[in-house]
């Protein structure tokens, strides 16, 4: 008898933990304390005004300062650096985010590196990135975070599990690699060169799609049963790729009427059929990030005054 998927819901775990953080907040007030996140934004790209308008949103939800800093497009990598310098000081803010892109001229790289290591709330910092890996405690990065914490909240198994991430980025694939063998999985890494890739991700219990190529995954890829952590968020635009990836589904018919664009992951829809359980796009992954985004907030200003970050 062939097991109806579990869908794992996303936006019900990241309520769950915003919960949680918003209690945090209260506990840290009684000391008071006010956990702080300065949020810097640079140009006018509307995306990224998107993205840190619902950081910004979520703060003021859960009680957690925020300042929008908003450079103008033209600023130098000099004056940035004078900007991170100046909020590294800030004993008021716990957390720095720099909103990505970044305009062309000014150096990220140099940017990011220059945030103090435990203000570090996207978890980029060379000294965080060998903290997750040397198994310290580290602020991670959000996402790779939002899909530990979604296995472990569905009580999904992770340890013994065969893991396989597909995707090598340094935001996603490689910090969710290594959070999955933190977690005790024996853990798989491939990417675009990786030569007969299928072998791989049918011998995966847990497979995390994060390559970033809409429906790369197919259902022949898929090991029956497996957990599909599906990170993509890919937008499509032609009415033929909609039907392909959607075949009869009304409701993705009206939102590419009314938008012109639907959302499809990196796994293709018809692969969830073989899945034991599977994260949907949109309403899986991505609803975890603003989520830990925030918890991280609060656990940069628990340890930048030694106060235990042990969950009770």
């Amino acid at each position: 008898m062939i097991k109806t998927p579990r869908i794992l819901d996303g936006i019900a775990i990241a309520t769950q933990i915003k919960s949680e953080v918003a209690a945090e907040v209260q506990a840290l007030a009684t000391r008071g304390i006010e956990p702080g996140l300065a949020v810097v934004l640079v140009g006018e790209v509307p995306a990224s005004q998107i993205y840190v308008r619902s950081k910004v949103k979520a703060c003021g939800e859960l009680g957690i300062f925020s300042e929008l800093i908003k450079p103008l497009e033209s600023v130098t990598t000099s004056e940035m650096l004078a900007l991170v310098a100046d909020l590294n000081d800030r004993d008021d803010i716990d957390g720095i985010l720099i909103q990505l892109p970044l305009p062309k001229h000014v150096d990220t790289k140099r940017l990011l590196e220059a945030v103090a290591p435990d203000k570090d709330v996207d978890g980029f910092h060379p000294v965080n990135v060998g903290r997750l890996q040397s198994g310290q405690p580290a602020l991670a990065p959000c996402t790779p975070a939002g899909i530990i914490e979604i296995l472990r909240r569905s009580q999904l198994p992770v340890a013994g599990q065969n893991a396989v991430v597909v995707g090598r980025s340094d935001i996603v694939g490689k910090p969710a690699a290594m959070m999955l063998l933190n977690s005790s999985a024996t853990v798989t890494i491939c990417h675009s060169k990786t030569a007969n890739l299928a072998a791989f991700t049918q011998a995966a219990d847990i497979l995390v799609a994060a390559i970033g190529r809409p429906g790369f995954v197919t259902p022949t890829m898929v090991k029956p049963g497996a957990i599909l952590i599906d990170v993509g968020i890919n937008r499509i635009t032609d009415a033929d790729e909609v039907e392909r990836f959607f075949p009869g589904d009304a409701d993705r018919r009206a939102t590419f009427a009314k938008r012109g664009s639907v959302v499809v992951g990196d796994i293709d829809p018809a692969a969830f059929a073989h899945a034991g359980a599977y994260t949907p796009v949109p309403g899986g992954v991505g609803a975890l990030t603003i989520a830990m985004l925030m918890q991280n907030t609060v656990t940069a200003a628990k340890l930048r005054r030694g106060i235990s970050t042990e969950k009770k």
